[in-house]
């Protein structure tokens, strides 16, 4: 089973182009004003052609609203929604119905504890993403450039596809596949 690729906070077409043509299976866009990689409808538009058929195309959003959602599926028209925020199993089972797009939901974990609430997403995501916690005082709850304590997700069981994601570069990026046994990397700034 090969490993799924995404490249993630694309903002550019050279950015966008670089990615794809070094063999990204998955290109993100982020609409969420506060990260410095939001991305404008305008431009997501025209991303998102140049992306089609190249890469799936995923839109993350940050407890973005149904309207804000609904734009940005009309604009870019993405593969797959992913989610980081504080949205409900029941917000993800009813965005699911309502748009007809499968969702990743990303789980901050710093902890052990912080995968307690798995199980109910797993129940509903198509896929999940396991990212570094945000330290209390960010102000954005990830693309931070840090890493987590892989070794949290060591002999994990889960019947959803998983990656993983948080400081990954050229340097640590097998070992977390090695320790974690996930189908996917997620990398931003790395």
């Amino acid at each position: 089973m090969s490993l799924l690729v995404k490249i993630c906070g694309l903002t550019t077409p050279d950015t966008l182009g670089a990615a794809l043509d070094a063999g990204a299976d998955m290109v993100g866009f982020v609409f969420f004003p506060p990260s410095p990689r939001h991305l404008g409808l305008t431009a997501a538009r025209e991303l998102g052609r140049a992306a089609k058929g190249r890469a799936l195309k995923a839109a993350l959003t940050v407890d973005a609203d149904d309207a804000t959602v609904e734009n940005i599926v009309e604009t870019l028209r993405p593969d797959l929604l992913q989610r980081k925020g504080r949205e409900t199993v029941a917000h993800i089972r009813d965005l699911k119905q309502r748009f007809g797009l499968p969702v990743m939901k990303a789980i901050p974990v710093e902890t052990a504890a912080d995968l307690a609430p798995l199980a109910g997403y797993a129940d509903v995501c198509d896929r999940i993403l396991f990212d570094a916690r945000a330290p209390k005082d960010a102000t954005r709850p990830g693309g931070l450039g840090a890493t987590f304590d892989w070794h949290l997700l060591q002999g994990l069981k889960l019947d959803r596809p998983f990656m993983v994601s948080g400081g990954l570069s050229a340097d640590n990026i097998a070992e977390a596949v090695r320790i974690t046994r996930a189908g996917g990397v997620d990398v931003s700034s790395g």
